[in-house]
């Protein structure tokens, strides 16, 4: 009769060290759930800058609608010897402006899709989301003769639903990491100072090209230089992702961050 309490004792201490060893693996588990991608495939994620130590940054303009600023803009990337730059442009605008469009790409730059319809795409069906972007790719391929793979949502507006379309569609939804706020028009010297404060190697900074945004090309060559001084190298968008791992940053579903309502100012 002993024994069998003495046995069940030894039973009882082994399933003790068995269900503490299961909690602490379910706690490893749980504290690193970030780095852990072996149970679920990744999720798509929009890029807003690339980790590296390389002084290296992509300068990006927006652009949905006007002509009287993209030229100026393109001016000073010309006389600052800027060769690599990326331009996000809405397909209703290129349709309109195929000739800016052109003197963009015979400039060199790189082009992407800013979609078609100004909208917040978060708030379209999936056919439309679809849609919207298909939409702008067949008239940006047909305009430039290149089919684009990046994408800047209208808005810098969208969801989980909107990363899984673009990537199912081919393409890599863009962010920044510092956004200039020419937008706002905020005054030259602002403009320059939270660009250049707050650039980081592998940056991705947002500025615009539209008609609203009054001061861009008058801050430009300023940011230029003093990002210049500090060593920094300017790179279109895709030379950054394919020179450096991409580093997406966490997905939600409504982007607390975006311009919000800049449908005026792109």
């Amino acid at each position: 009769m002993n024994m069998f309490y003495v046995m069940n004792g030894k039973k009882l201490k082994k399933y003790f060290f068995i269900a503490i060893a299961l909690i602490f693996s379910i706690g490893i588990i749980y504290a690193e759930r970030d780095n852990i991608t072996v149970f679920a495939p990744q999720q798509p994620a929009a890029i807003y800058s690339v980790p590296t130590d390389k002084k290296v940054v992509a300068l990006t303009f927006d652009i949905s609608w006007g002509d009287k600023r993209a030229e100026p803009i393109l001016q000073v990337l010309k006389e600052k010897n800027i060769s690599h730059a990326t331009f996000f442009v809405s397909s209703v605008w290129s349709q309109s402006h195929p000739d800016l469009v052109k003197k963009i790409q015979d400039a060199g730059y790189e082009i992407g899709s800013h979609g078609h319809k100004h909208d917040f795409y978060s708030k379209l069906s999936e056919e439309e989301i679809r849609k919207q972007i298909t939409t702008a790719h067949t008239i940006l391929s047909d305009i430039t003769g290149k089919q684009p793979n990046l994408i800047r949502l209208p808005n810098g507006d969208f969801d989980k639903r909107v990363l899984r379309i673009a990537e199912e569609l081919q393409y890599k939804v863009i962010q920044w990491d510092t956004d200039s706020m020419d937008w706002m028009n905020i005054g030259t010297d602002k403009i320059v100072n939270r660009v250049v404060t707050r650039t980081h190697p592998g940056d991705i900074i947002l500025m615009h090209a539209s008609d609203t945004v009054t001061q861009t090309h008058e801050a430009l060559p300023a940011i230029i230089d003093q990002l210049r001084t500090e060593g920094y190298e300017f790179v279109n968008v895709t030379q950054l992702i394919t020179q450096t791992e991409t580093d997406g940053s966490a997905v939600q579903d409504k982007q607390s961050n975006a311009k919000g309502q800049l449908s005026a100012a792109e």
